[in-house]
């Protein structure tokens, strides 16, 4: 998601950046690009928002859940009750927990 809104604002910054460059030569393709991209960004504008404000407000306790559980494996997907109340259940005793054998090839970055 951050990299969407990355790449709007690039795209937005560069557009205008060009058509500041070219003034009124600018073509009809461009011009509409940029109004097309400056309308999207007003649109997730209230989205941004709001997911910033639950990640001020959800991220201390995520990361302590984070920190906790070790293996994520052993639960169910999270359920949301009719009461708003969200649980993790942990999986039967019998249910296979899928083991690493090998170790995870690593990217170089």
């Amino acid at each position: 998601m951050k990299k969407i809104f990355a790449a709007l604002f690039v795209l937005s910054v560069a557009g205008h950046s060009a058509v500041a460059q070219e003034g009124d030569g600018s073509s009809l393709m461009e011009r509409g690009a940029q109004q097309f991209l400056e309308g999207l960004l007003q649109e997730m504008q209230p989205a941004w928002e709001e997911m910033r404000s639950f990640m001020e407000e959800m991220g201390p306790a995520m990361m302590g859940l984070m920190e906790e559980v070790k293996d994520w494996s052993v639960y169910e997907p999270p359920e949301m009750l009719e009461n708003g109340d969200i649980i993790i259940r942990r999986k039967p005793e019998g249910s296979p927990i899928p083991e690493q054998t090998e170790p995870v090839p690593q990217i170089e970055l």
